[in-house]
């Protein structure tokens, strides 16, 4: 590491809150090409907000089920108090993807679940280590900092609410009891986040041993696109909407979710390197480009741009592989 410590993570601080908006909306088509002037008024949203759950987990001494809990409230925070589309019946179209329990859009719900916990979160954290690993498990930021970055975020889930439901969902005012549930359940999710799972993390079962990285990368791509292809309407729905004939796919999506997880959990047990992250990443964030471009995409334009999207991510993520690699060949 070159430099002084506090710049390093000031360096990686940043990092990650310029990721956090790119993954989980430049690159995926939830934002179209021609709108790309919006990306800015994200990131108090994405990056502070990831920023703010990086750091709690790390002074909790939290891990990845730590970080994966504290992504659901960030989900509750964007679409449930924010954006209002958990409850709404006519943003994204999300009441017509499956059935409404409680005035919730379950399987719009669940499939934000997921897409938040990868993209927003996860993947931006992962690849903000790999990049900086000097302080890969370190906080980033001193108290006063902190404090800031969670005032931003607050302000971010504000801007959410002020501008884009207006706009796109007039007239809509979410219940005050769905936003009162998903407050308390905020709180309930952190404090078992940063309370009561870190240094409870089972650990991997002894004789597992990672596969190849390009098969990581591999699994980490099909599983994007089953999970997203069984939630989001690959086709236009009817005046009906699926109703409960999405349940069957919504409990597929869940397994895959599942014994994904379970699958690298198990392969983390031994021989899982920085090779592995960066495919497990650099499939994850491809194939949501692809599919961003065969379904979420409306014109040329956008397709054009979502291929090309894929392809810089795999040829950024090998960039990221040889430097990696040199990084840990012996000098001498």
């Amino acid at each position: 590491m070159t430099g002084s410590p506090v710049k390093g993570r000031k360096r990686a601080a940043w990092t990650l809150v310029a990721l956090a908006p790119i993954c989980a909306e430049m690159t995926f088509g939830a934002l179209p090409l021609g709108m790309m002037w919006v990306l800015p008024l994200l990131v108090p949203m994405y990056g502070a907000g990831v920023l703010l759950i990086r750091e709690a987990v790390r002074r909790t001494g939290g891990g990845w089920p730590s970080l994966l809990v504290l992504a659901l409230v960030y989900e509750l925070a964007e679409d449930g108090i924010g954006l209002q589309a958990l409850t709404s019946p006519g943003l994204y179209g999300a009441a017509e993807w499956g059935p409404r329990v409680l005035g919730i859009n379950t399987t719009y719900w669940e499939s934000q679940i997921g897409y938040h916990a990868v993209f927003s979160v996860m993947v931006p954290i992962l690849l903000t280590d790999l990049l900086h690993p000097a302080h890969r498990d370190r906080p980033y930021l001193r108290r006063g900092g902190l404090i800031g970055v969670g005032a931003v975020a607050v302000l971010g889930v504000a801007m959410l609410r002020v501008l884009i439901p207006p706009v796109m969902d007039p007239g809509y005012q979410a219940p005050l009891p769905a936003l009162a549930a998903f407050v308390l359940a905020g709180v309930v999710l952190s404090v078992i986040a940063l309370k009561v799972l870190p240094g409870r993390t089972p650990p991997p079962p002894a004789g597992t041993s990672a596969p190849k990285p390009a098969v990581v990368g591999l699994l980490a791509a099909l599983a994007t696109v089953a999970f997203l292809g069984l939630l989001i309407p690959v086709f236009p729905v009817g005046a009906g909407g699926r109703g409960w004939w999405a349940l069957p796919p919504m409990v597929l999506a869940v397994a895959v979710a599942v014994v994904t997880g379970l699958l690298l959990h198990r392969w983390s047990a031994s021989g899982w390197t920085d090779a592995h992250r960066i495919w497990l990443a650099g499939g994850t964030l491809v194939a949501h480009s692809l599919f961003g471009a065969a379904v979420m995409a409306t014109t040329t334009l956008d397709r054009v741009g979502l291929t090309g999207f894929a392809v810089l991510t795999a040829l950024l993520m090998a960039l990221l592989g040889r430097r990696v690699a040199r990084r840990l060949v012996p000098v001498g």
